[in-house]
């Protein structure tokens, strides 16, 4: 069973001064009204938010149904830009290991992989005992996931009320907040060299590759943040 005491302990970590409840709330409002207009009822986009979570995930598959991509692209779009999170699994969840908990707990916990969530753990595992981590990570999950359903459905009910610039706002707060989180959270000159690198390549490639400056400004900037960090340790 899942210990009450950490779960909940998790699940109120979103009311913290450095939450991600509102910005991740202000994104799913965007998202909302984005899936009324084209054409979802209420269910479909309270559904899509409960299925698909993560919020570029979300943004990918509106986009595609918008441009009328078959159900096959949907999916491995999808699929695709969601695979940035397995490296967050990867570093998250040996940390969260003990051989006395049930797997089905980390099974299910997967679904709740986001930068949100994520940030919010990597934070404060070092104060949880490990045996109770994954309970307290299924509480900061659910509760992330809770910010997300009820602002889609929010932004659903208001978005005869939401103009153009209104939502293009709502839609950019997330990337910001997480931006300013990674960069206070960063524990390396690497890191952050990366982040930085990564913000003035990315405009820089936009002029000779627009769809795909931002992948060619991560990846040549975490490259070289990567091996001036390894010289400099040598």
């Amino acid at each position: 069973m899942i210990n009450k005491k950490y779960f909940f302990g998790g699940y109120k970590s979103i009311l913290k001064a450095d939450s991600p409840a509102i910005a991740l709330g202000a994104c799913f409002i965007a998202i909302g009204a984005l899936l009324k207009n084209l054409g979802f009822n209420i269910q479909e986009s309270i559904f899509s938010t409960m299925l698909t979570y993560a919020l570029p995930g979300s943004l990918v598959m509106a986009e595609s149904l918008l441009i009328g991509a078959s159900l096959l692209n949907i999916f491995l779009a999808v699929f695709f830009v969601n695979a940035r999170l397995y490296p967050m699994a990867v570093s998250l969840f040996p940390l969260m290991m003990y051989k006395s908990q049930p797997k089905w707990k980390y099974y299910l916990s997967c679904h709740f992989i986001a930068v949100s969530a994520w940030l919010i753990m990597k934070n404060n595992y070092e104060n949880i005992p490990k045996k109770y981590r994954i309970d307290s990570w299924i509480g900061i999950g659910s509760a992330t996931w809770t910010v997300a359903v009820i602002g889609t459905l929010i932004g659903f009910l208001l978005c005869d009320y939401l103009n153009k610039d209104i939502l293009i706002g709502l839609a950019i707060i997330n990337p910001i907040y997480f931006l300013c989180m990674m960069i206070e959270a960063s524990k390396t000159s690497q890191i952050i060299m990366s982040i930085f690198l990564g913000l003035f390549l990315g405009p820089v490639f936009y002029f000779f590759s627009p769809e795909w400056s931002i992948l060619l400004g991560g990846v040549v900037g975490g490259s070289i943040a990567y091996f001036i960090g390894e010289l400099n340790v040598k």
